[in-house]
């Protein structure tokens, strides 16, 4: 890890999303690792917002993936680029990457050895030229006959391009839905699958079910779809990247096992009209990171009974909360609390001056939670970091590392056959 952080910082192309000015924000504090989040807060006693990284889930969880899904795996870099989380990721093996900017692209390039897909389905005129010639980069994806002109144009009728064409299918039990901004159908898809045939050193399909999707058969209708338009079509496919959609687990979602999306995917492949050597890949964000970071707050105020003013809110870390609905785990922080104190529902409050950082939960706390306290809120890894602005002059945070488990793990449920049979 620490070879992995010292390589990245001699060729960042951006700084880090954390503040480093001082003990007031906490930023002094980066890189400290404790075995808990009570014994980060006993020490440090932050004023400031802090994540906190646990690299280990990380590391679990793209183990997992390699190990377990049918091809190569990727990991969407917009989900989270803390060099903590990326540093678990490439020691466990992901050495591919999932980038949609130049941004993301000059960041996730000073890592050694990686393998980059600009897989955004448009992009600018620019960002085509800088991905192909300064950074070698050959895939990219697109929806529409002008995307594929563009990219035609910016390579300067490349010979060695891989293009997938990026179709739209349904969206079943998923948090976010996709399908509507990207994603061809029908003819069209079937005229572009074609054109792009024409152009291409390796032609693939593309989709996304929707983020945090929670029932496999979404893949299977997914691939459904694919098929049927291999079939229209009348193209040789040489690669389906199925994209993210992998869930984890929340206080308000339970989804089906991993390994059960994974078994619908294995059937949907193997009837698929392909041959043998065409390439399965995937893009997991959530699904890698989530588990792998907490936010810890601090309480600033408790007003009416249960609302609890914290000093990180909806223009924070927590946007999936306060715009999304995501009910995140949450527990107290506070040396001898009784832990048969009986729980009640709260909803909490950013520090903001906008009425609407408000992150209705509910969350299950203490009774006696009270100004003052911190609170650990889990499974965040996932935008909770990419997703924070600086509004009102927040967005400052401490980086720790925490070596304990996080509060919720999907993988618990699938590594327990493994413990018991040790």
């Amino acid at each position: 890890m620490q070879a992995f952080i010292a390589a990245r910082k001699v060729g960042t192309a951006r700084p880090p999303q954390t503040n480093t000015d001082g003990p007031s924000s906490g930023g002094s504090f980066a890189m400290e690792k404790f075995a808990t989040a009570l014994e980060m807060v006993t020490e440090m006693k932050p004023e400031g917002p802090v994540f906190a990284a646990r690299p280990h889930a990380a590391g679990r969880a793209a183990r997992w993936f390699i190990k377990n899904f049918p091809g190569e795996v990727a990991y969407a870099y917009k989900a989270n680029s803390s060099v903590f989380l990326l540093g678990a990721l490439y020691g466990a093996g992901i050495t591919q990457f999932d980038v949609a900017s130049v941004a993301e692209l000059e960041d996730a390039a000073t890592i050694p050895g990686v393998r980059l897909h600009f897989m955004h389905p448009v992009k600018s005129r620019y960002a085509i030229r800088r991905a192909y010639f300064d950074y070698d980069i050959k895939c990219f994806a697109l929806d529409t006959e002008e995307e594929l002109q563009k990219i035609v144009e910016e390579t300067e009728g490349a010979k060695d391009l891989e293009l997938f064409v990026r179709i739209s299918v349904p969206a079943k039990n998923s948090r976010v839905p996709l399908e509507h901004k990207f994603g061809v159908t029908g003819q069209k898809a079937q005229r572009l699958l074609v054109k792009t045939r024409q152009v291409a050193d390796e032609l693939g399909i593309t989709f996304h079910v929707g983020s945090q999707t929670t029932t496999p058969d979404a893949y299977g209708m997914a691939f459904e779809e694919a098929k049927k338009l291999i079939v229209k079509a009348g193209v040789v496919v040489d690669a389906i990247d199925i994209g993210g959609g992998f869930p984890s687990r929340y206080t308000d979602s339970v989804p089906a096992r991993l390994s059960d999306f994974i078994d619908v995917i294995k059937a949907s492949m193997a009837k698929m009209p392909v041959t043998e050597h065409c390439r399965l890949i995937c893009e997991p964000g959530r699904a890698l990171v989530a588990e792998a970071e907490s936010l810890i707050v601090k309480v600033d105020l408790r007003k009416s009974g249960n609302q609890l003013f914290i000093n990180d809110g909806g223009y924070g870390a927590l946007f999936d909360s306060a715009h999304m609905g995501f009910v995140f785990p949450v527990r107290l922080i506070r040396e001898g609390l009784d832990p048969n104190e009986p729980l009640e529902p709260f909803e909490f409050w950013g520090p903001t001056c906008d009425s609407i950082d408000r992150m209705k939960g509910p969350f299950m706390l203490p009774r006696s939670v009270r100004e003052g306290d911190y609170i650990e809120i889990g499974n965040i890894g996932a935008y909770g970091r990419a997703l924070a602005t600086r509004f009102n002059g927040y967005g400052q945070y401490a980086d720790v590392i925490l070596q304990d488990e996080p509060m919720y793990s999907i993988y618990a449920e699938e590594l327990a056959p493994v413990a018991r049979n040790a």
